[in-house]
């Protein structure tokens, strides 16, 4: 308790700090979009239940749970009909029985993009030899590090750096830092997450041709300048309970809470500058051999055809089958709620090495 205070007064005076700096919402949005078919099958519902590589990125504290020396995770998943593509991959290693460590690297790109802005040469004649591509990418590496307190206690750290890239344009280097803290007790689970705790820094340098300028210029485009960008931090808590029930089936039930402080956002509870995001996810486990997965989340205020207010939801559906120290997960997701129906399919694989 005494940890998730002290990670929420963190975070306030942080944020209060960063007022005077540039803090865009959604800032490094794509480091929130959730890892591992596991978990986007039950809506990012996982800090507290999460024991794998994937730890790495969503509760650190949990590396400690790995029952193998060295796991291996990895991810492919693509989004918007397979024009942005999102990769994972992750390395967990014990240290001893109390402590362990993890690598990970994350990327979300768009690739093959074409750049016009120099379609027209300076006497006005169009040239179509003078379309190049381009690719606009963000990129993480996480250096993540748990370890046990207690038996029912432990907690767990991420540094990581950040490195954004718009084709020879721009391009920006970060860095921040995660803490993570959980609390068994009884079958409960209880953990805390916060996000970017000291904020993220992200260095924009851009390298614009003359030519680049004047299209901008022409077009009523603002000319974007090196500067300092802010993410500001954010606090997840969640709880979970494992049901128990004959014949080696299980249900677990999460449920989680995103606390964002960079201001007012469409979700279930919005405010300014803090907004509170919801989302609930189960996993029913047959013999530690097939799992059946739902969640949901996403919960926003919109308006239908008559300018009547509603609540939409985002349903997601996975299963995950293991064998031998491989499990293999899929997750249906889709981007917004059910009537966009923009689905997107997300495999993951989870290899363990070296039994302990």
């Amino acid at each position: 308790m005494r940890i998730i205070i002290v990670l929420i007064g963190l975070s306030l005076s942080i944020e209060t700090w960063c007022q005077n700096f540039n803090a865009p919402k959604y800032s490094n949005e794509f480091m929130n979009i959730g890892i591992g078919a596991r978990a986007l099958g039950m809506s990012n519902s996982v800090i507290t239940s999460t024991n794998d590589a994937t730890s790495s990125y969503w509760n650190p504290g949990h590396l400690t749970e790995i029952d193998n020396d060295i796991q291996i995770s990895l991810m492919h998943s693509e989004y918007f009909a397979g024009i942005a593509k999102f990769d994972f991959g992750s390395v967990a290693k014990t240290i001893d029985d109390k402590s362990a460590f993890g690598v990970s690297f994350i990327r979300f790109g768009v690739d093959n993009i074409p750049n016009t802005t120099e379609l027209i040469d300076a006497q006005g004649n169009v040239n179509y030899d003078r379309i190049s591509y381009f690719s606009a990418a963000d990129m993480a590496f996480l250096l993540s590090y748990g370890r046990k307190i207690k038996e029912n206690w432990m907690f767990g750290g991420s540094a990581k750096i950040i490195h954004r890239k718009v084709g020879d344009f721009a391009s920006a280097w970060g860095f921040g830092i995660d803490l993570s803290s959980t609390y068994y007790k009884d079958s409960w689970i209880f953990s805390c997450v916060a996000r970017d705790i000291t904020s993220t820094f992200n260095s924009w340098n851009y390298q614009l041709s003359d030519q680049m300028i004047e299209t901008f210029t022409i077009t009523g485009n603002e000319i974007p300048k090196n500067g300092l960008e802010l993410t500001l931090p954010r606090i997840i808590f969640g709880a979970s309970k494992n049901f128990e029930f004959k014949k080696n089936l299980s249900l677990l039930v999460e449920i989680n809470t995103d606390i964002t402080t960079d201001g007012q956002r469409n979700v279930l509870i919005s405010g300014d500058p803090f907004s509170i995001d919801p989302h609930l996810g189960a996993e029913f486990n047959i013999n530690n051999y097939v799992y059946i997965r739902s969640g949901i989340g996403n919960i926003q205020k919109t308006y239908d055809l008559n300018g009547k207010p509603i609540v939409t939801i985002q349903p997601n559906i996975g299963v995950g089958l293991q064998i031998k120290g491989i499990t293999i997960d899929y997750a249906l997701t889709d981007i917004g709620d059910a009537s966009v129906a923009l689905y997107s399919n997300v495999f993951s694989i989870k290899i363990n090495l070296n039994p302990n």
